[in-house]
């Protein structure tokens, strides 16, 4: 009974060390016909991490939304479905095809 009670901890805990390396984002489905997304670690660090100028834009930014053209966006190296901007002051993914907003990060 002890060793199995030991084995489900260690598991427990493996599995929270991996949930954590990813972000989880629920999405709109009627605008983005998925519920979820997930956005690896090592992409929210490249971003965090990286410089860039923010830009003013008086649109509303938020997840579903589409970015203009007008607004520069920065691919994230080694992950071509990733890019990333700054609007606003805020740091903002962005699907680099469609320019659409994956999440709005804080």
């Amino acid at each position: 009974m002890r060793k199995t009670l030991l084995a489900a901890a260690a598991l427990m805990t493996l599995s929270g060390i991996a949930y954590a390396q990813t972000t989880v984002i629920t999405k709109d489905p009627a605008v983005t016909g998925s519920t979820t997304v997930t956005l690896p670690g090592e992409v929210r660090t490249y971003i965090m991490e990286h410089e860039v100028p923010s830009v003013a834009y008086e649109g509303e930014v938020v997840v579903g939304s589409t970015l203009p053209d007008s607004v520069e966006i920065h691919q994230v190296e080694g992950h071509n479905d990733y890019a990333y901007t700054v609007v606003n002051e805020r740091r903002v993914v962005v699907n680099p095809q469609t320019r659409a907003v994956i999440q709005v990060l804080e």
